[in-house]
């Protein structure tokens, strides 16, 4: 635990930071065009680079929460803990925490890194979530991402026993990602025992 609180990555000092965090967040939403505001902060993901880190990092979490989920995706571990008491932050709730083990990928910054949205669409598709996309946040200023930094990634990412399609769009700038997807972690990890 120590080790945490070294590289100032335990629990309460992420915590602490959260507020911070979520009005990045916020500032983003505003660069995209949109207010994410009636949507539900389905659950929030951080990153780390050392799996000695990740490891004790899922342990100590696990005091704020129960594992929900730890599957193997994209050939590395990637835990959910879901929230005993979920986490109130700038007018969300969020419920979940994303923990995935490092890749190969190194991330200029550990830590919080994005935080996932449930836009409620029928979507099994990026392209039929980008269609449904354009029909209820109108203001989403596509032509205008570039110019602002933003990378956007369309992916349809999937746990070996999912049976819940759940196509995401990742909004990312700098160190910042949003990501908006049809159903909540909870759904797809539902649909595993289904």
């Amino acid at each position: 635990m120590q080790k945490l609180f070294d590289v100032g990555l335990h629990p309460e000092q992420m915590l602490a930071e959260l507020p911070a965090f979520m009005s990045k967040i916020s500032d983003l939403a505003t660069t995209l065009g949109i207010d994410l505001t009636p949507y539900q902060a389905d659950h929030i993901a951080l990153r780390v680079n050392d799996h000695e880190l990740a490891k004790a990092l899922h342990q100590a979490w696990l005091a704020y929460g129960d594992e929900w989920s730890n599957n193997e995706i994209n050939g590395r571990p990637i835990i959910v803990i879901g929230f005993t008491q979920p986490l109130e932050v700038a007018g969300w709730t969020i419920e979940a925490l994303e923990l995935p083990y490092p890749s190969d990928k190194v991330y200029p910054q550990q830590g919080w890194e994005h935080v996932e949205f449930v836009i409620p669409s029928q979507a099994a598709t990026t392209d039929e979530l980008q269609e449904d996309l354009a029909v209820l946040l109108p203001t989403l200023a596509w032509d205008a991402l570039a110019e602002h930094g933003i990378k956007v990634k369309a992916s349809s990412p999937s746990g070996e026993h999912e049976r819940l399609a759940n196509p995401t769009y990742a909004f990312k700038q700098d160190n910042l990602c949003i990501k908006l997807h049809p159903c909540s972690l909870k759904a797809v990890i539902d649909s595993e025992i289904a």
